[in-house]
């Protein structure tokens, strides 16, 4: 086991990887910008090691800095939280080449998953089904016009290397395929240096479902259910639940293995997230994440497991600490995301908090950085916090997250509580009944844009 390990992170998922790693008796090294020099991950962290200034390339993207950072503390480990590294293969070659161990997946998998026309394809030869779409990238305006009038509109135009909602455009009919082909090149251009797309079918009502699999690297992998995650704004997300209430124990027993079995063939370790489109009793795959989801907290809950222990764990060669057969759901749990940001234009609202208070009791989790007094910087993501809470059915996790809610107190800057209080007073949110472009309809008609 490790003595000590980095964390490559910042914010709530840093101080997340510094309790599991702690209750293993493991040390921890906090990097931090100078923007982040009182940041709560910082005090809380057993050193810490200063990597740059504010700006992300300078600082947690700067790869020599968190190497050296490495090398001065004597840490044997990196865990890469999510964001910023921790789906970059080629830091992960530069971890391993400088004998460091990357707690995730191997530079292999992350970048095979990374490109999505690889791995789709990828999925497809593993049994996992996929969206149907172009075989591989789609050259030009030409070919795509004969790809949409294969499949039928409306179809779907994403950027190979896209993520987080960017180099995605929908042409709903062979009119707009050329505005909406250009711009996805355009946009894939710009935010990830690739104009390379391809072209799926645009499934009109479906919601976001994702499994979760964890995989010893020998061979061995389970799934640990779904989530929900089809409350979204732009392609994030913003609302999440385990286990999803449209899914039946047969459906999750069904896709769970297909998922399992895949990650099992290909010697995956770690955590993974395999992501669907799901409508009409039928899963199609969109794309896997190879690190830790911001939402994993929900299936933590409902399977009382410790997923970055277990990251830990089989990162330094040990066993996981649970099978396939240990694993079953208990109750229901809810997560949202809580930005600063201010409504209704979510425009971000970075400040000092003047007042702080986390709701407590009985089923309630909250993963903030947050403290009063602290100055939140406007250089990175606006996410401050996640309030999760847990029930015995999802009617109650509603309650409690209605309790909780109320019972949080965040002054001196806007941030998106307000939204999630009136969604609760929604009956569509109470009975389950939506899909991945339910909030953004709801937004537009009850939220001034």
């Amino acid at each position: 086991m490790f003595d000590k390990i980095l964390i490559a992170n910042r914010g709530e998922i840093a101080l997340r990887v510094i309790r599991a790693a702690r209750e293993m008796g493991i040390a921890t090294v906090a990097v931090h910008s100078t923007a982040d020099s009182d940041a709560m991950h910082v005090r809380m962290a057993d050193e810490s090691v200063c990597i740059g200034p504010p700006p992300s390339p300078q600082s947690y993207l700067s790869v020599p800095a968190i190497i050296s950072a490495c090398e001065i503390t004597g840490a044997q480990a990196i865990h890469p939280g999510y964001g910023f590294l921790s789906e970059n293969a080629e830091f992960v070659q530069i971890v391993e080449d400088h004998g460091i161990t990357f707690i995730g997946p191997t530079a292999e998998h992350i970048r095979v998953m990374g490109d999505k026309i690889t791995a789709k394809d990828t999925m497809k030869q593993l049994g996992v089904p996929c969206v149907p779409g172009s075989d591989g990238g789609v050259p030009d305006l030409a070919t795509a016009k004969k790809i949409g009038e294969e499949f039928g509109y409306p179809v779907i135009i994403k950027a190979t290397a896209g993520g987080g909602g960017r180099g995605m455009k929908v042409a709903q009919s062979a009119d707009e395929m050329e505005s909406a082909f250009m711009t996805a090149r355009a946009e894939g251009k710009a935010a990830f240096g690739n104009d390379e797309v391809y072209i799926e079918k645009y499934l009109t009502t479906p919601r976001h479902i994702e499994i979760q699999v964890f995989g010893d690297g020998k061979g061995k992998a389970v799934h640990l259910g779904e989530r929900d995650c089809s409350l979204q704004r732009r392609h994030q997300k913003v609302f999440e639940e385990a286990p999803g209430p449209c899914i039946t124990p047969e459906e999750r027993a069904k896709i769970g293995k297909i998922c399992a079995d895949a990650v099992a063939k290909i010697n995956y370790i770690g955590a993974g997230t395999i992501e669907f489109l799901y409508e009409n009793g039928e899963f199609y795959f969109i794309e896997m994440n190879t690190r830790l989801q911001v939402e994993h907290p929900v299936t933590e809950g409902i399977f009382g497991v410790d997923l970055v222990r277990e990251q830990i764990l089989v990162a330094a060669g040990e066993p996981m600490s649970f099978g396939q057969d240990d694993l079953e759901i208990n109750g229901h749990a809810i997560e949202v995301r809580i930005n600063a940001e201010k409504l209704p234009n979510f425009s971000p609202c970075p400040g000092k908090i003047t007042a702080y208070h986390a709701p407590g009791g009985l089923g309630v989790r909250m993963d903030s950085a947050l403290y009063d007094g602290y100055s939140i910087p406007p250089y990175y993501d606006s996410l401050i916090a996640k309030l999760i809470v847990q029930g015995r059915d999802r009617e109650e996790a509603l309650a409690r997250l209605n309790r909780a809610l109320g019972e949080l107190i965040v002054d001196g800057i806007d941030t998106t509580v307000p939204l999630f209080h009136a969604l609760l007073q929604e009956p569509d949110i109470h009975s389950g009944d939506y899909n991945i472009h339910w909030l953004e309809q709801w937004l537009a008609a009850n939220m001034a844009q």
